[in-house]
């Protein structure tokens, strides 16, 4: 039997983000992907060098390359929908829940198993932790690109990814802020 696994997941560069925004410049859900897969990886390294962690960095990189693999199937719904209460939070939940489970089942049943978990986003509290602020720092670093073209669309959502990210109080984030954030809004000449 041949599987569309893979295939589904090569889609991801079929699906926009921010699509209710003016964009300067598009971005696809696998350039969101590969920068939540590198922001989570170096928040879960900072964690373990700065501050004496030993959480499983590579994991958590894993985690983060699925975390939005069941938007191939649902679109990428706006956050001010997806959160725009409870209800529809909650239904949303159940759409993407239904979303891994039809990417699950089409892995031969040999591979379920190890990608079931990672589609399920079946990691502890605070490997998820790690994830979700990478993706609010991908969220966050897009506004600055955006600012920084002129665009003024992103100002109130840079705003309150910003307070999101205070919000978790991670201090991986903030020497993420401290040591690497201004360089997003520097120029190729400025950066080298």
């Amino acid at each position: 039997m041949e599987s569309s696994f893979f295939a589904m997941l090569s889609r991801m560069k079929y699906i926009s983000r921010w699509s209710l925004m003016r964009n300067t410049l598009s971005e696809s859900l696998s350039q969101h992907t590969l920068e939540t897969v590198i922001l989570s990886h170096a928040l879960a390294v900072i964690h373990n060098e700065r501050f004496g962690g030993s959480i499983n960095a590579e994991h958590i990189a894993m985690l983060a390359l699925y975390h939005d693999a069941s938007e191939i199937i649902t679109g990428d719904l706006p956050t001010p929908i997806k959160y725009y209460n409870e209800v529809l939070r909650s239904s949303y939940r159940e759409v993407e829940e239904m979303a891994a489970d039809k990417l699950t089942d089409m892995l031969p049943p040999y591979l379920q198993g190890s990608y079931s978990p990672l589609l399920h986003q079946k990691g502890s509290a605070e490997e998820l932790r790690f994830v979700k602020a990478a993706d609010k720092l991908s969220a966050l670093i897009k506004c600055l690109e955006e600012k920084n073209a002129g665009n003024l669309e992103f100002s109130s959502a840079e705003q309150s990814t910003m307070k999101a990210l205070k919000n978790m109080e991670m201090p991986e984030v903030e020497v993420f802020f401290e040591e690497f954030i201004k360089a997003y809004t520097l120029t190729l000449d400025q950066q080298g």
